[in-house]
């Protein structure tokens, strides 16, 4: 039985809160029923959907469940990560013991599923941004070391980097240039097939790579810049 992988990030939930996000501009109205009614129409029971963070506005877990279990109701395994804004975030292992079945948060380490192998962290800014602080700098090494600690777990548990290999990111690897940055130098040295990521919105969509770089294909899939509509990478 074959296998679709699809990828659709900031989906900013509010099922707990009153936080419509129509205030970003008309065509956010509705958009997570858009999102969903694609999804049922889409994604079969074996499929994999990636979420790179920026899953919900709840500032508490419990508050969150709410969003996570609308999204657990979905076809298909879900996999996420964190972005900057899930403060609702806490300890991976406490989201893991309480998420809703086939779905799967990554934190720090890899998962293997349906054949591919998935690593992933948050990011952050990338350095040469005028206000790019010595505190960005110290967030984004250790989010360098995050990513290593994924990729790597990934090569422990015997997986060969290469075709298999996914990875998801919430902040954008390369800079608002388009240049390589340590981030992407880092993923070439593990060879991903794929690297999806969102984060980026209006004005800032314009600068984003989407392409081939040394191999690996990098996906920007912020919900809004997909027109709502999941992203089928494979």
């Amino acid at each position: 039985m074959s296998v679709s992988i699809f990828a659709i990030g900031d989906l900013h939930l509010s099922g707990a809160l009153n936080k419509p996000m129509d205030v970003f501009g008309k065509h956010w109205e509705d958009h997570w029923n858009r999102i969903r009614q694609d999804w049922i129409e889409r994604v079969a029971p074996q499929d994999i959907v990636l979420i790179p963070g920026d899953i919900s506005w709840a500032m508490q877990l419990s508050d969150a469940m709410v969003d996570l279990n609308d999204i657990g109701n979905l076809p298909g395994h879900k996999i996420m990560i964190r972005g900057n804004h899930d403060y609702w975030w806490s300890s991976v292992s406490k989201i893991r013991s309480i998420l809703p079945p086939f779905m799967h948060a990554l934190q720090n380490d890899s998962l293997s599923l349906e054949g591919f192998v998935f690593c992933g962290t948050r990011g952050w800014i990338n350095p040469g941004m005028k206000e790019f602080t010595e505190q960005d700098a110290r967030i984004y090494r250790r989010e360098l070391i995050r990513l290593e600690l994924s990729l790597s777990s990934a090569l422990a548990a015997g997986h060969e980097a290469g075709s298999s290999l996914i990875v998801l990111l919430h902040y954008p690897p390369f800079d608002e240039r388009g240049y390589s940055t340590d981030m992407v130098r880092l993923l070439s040295q593990y060879k991903p097939s794929h690297v999806v990521y969102g984060h980026l919105h209006g004005e800032g969509i314009k600068n984003a790579f989407e392409g081939i770089y040394e191999g690996t294909e990098y996906h920007l899939v912020s919900c809004d810049h997909l027109g709502f509509r999941l992203k089928q990478i494979i």
